[in-house]
């Protein structure tokens, strides 16, 4: 089977594998690609990756436009997510409820697994957040850093510390097991990013990448976003 080519930020994968069933019914192609970390999956774009499809934060794909890498009349925006702390299935929910309690979350935490702190969108805020609450020198040691937060989240699942803790995008931790949300980081400390899709400008199947734009984007696929991790854009 043929397949639509895709560039993704990994806080996507979970609802495009929702989608992806209904997107071949509809078209024929399967979905291949890359999910990743944002700066990186731009970076490979702007490098010549082919692609058909390309979701970033709204900030990349504007760019993107500006650089006439992705068509400017497909742009549409997928939802909001929150960057959020994670735990392994089955242990004891980590209060974030303020600075404080986020702070001590980390302190406590004798692993730290977080997505990478300079090319991806929760992994960079996790680093600027470590300093704001001046513990970045302490955590330093504790951090577990991962290419994406999927990976970081798996391998959460897997650890065998005594108290691990994960900082990433809602998404990757609600879509992988052995995981599970503790609570999105405190209004002082939180970072909400907009998804935003975008058709390639050198797109070698630009009708059926819309296609799987408008299934993402869709007002009937509100609750697979929902369930995701996505929240509404509010216009």
């Amino acid at each position: 089977m043929n397949s639509l080519k895709i560039l993704s930020g990994g806080a996507v994968q979970g609802l495009v594998a929702s989608l992806a069933a209904k997107f071949t019914a509809l078209t024929g192609l399967a979905i291949s690609g890359e999910f990743g970390a944002v700066g990186a999956m731009a970076g490979k774009l702007r490098d010549g990756a082919a692609a058909d499809i390309v979701v970033l934060t709204a900030a990349m794909i504007a760019d993107l436009v500006r650089e006439n890498l992705v068509a400017a009349a497909s742009v549409a925006d997928i939802g909001v997510v929150e960057t959020a702390i994670a735990i392994r299935a089955g242990d004891r929910p980590v209060p974030v409820h303020d600075a404080d309690a986020l702070r001590a979350a980390f302190l406590a935490a004798d692993a730290i697994f977080v997505p990478d702190t300079k090319a991806s969108t929760a992994g960079i805020h996790v680093a600027r957040i470590l300093k704001q609450l001046g513990i970045a020198d302490q955590a330093a040691s504790r951090l577990k850093v991962f290419p994406n937060g999927a990976t970081a989240m798996r391998n959460l699942a897997q650890s065998t510390a005594a108290r691990p803790i994960g900082c990433t995008q809602s998404t990757e931790i609600i879509n992988t097991a052995g995981v599970a949300l503790s609570g999105s980081l405190p209004r002082e400390c939180g970072l909400s990013t907009v998804y935003t899709a975008a058709v390639a400008a050198q797109a070698l199947d630009p009708d059926r990448a819309q296609v799987l734009i408008d299934l993402l984007t869709a007002a009937d696929a509100a609750e697979l976003r929902m369930r995701a991790g996505f929240l509404e854009v509010r216009k």
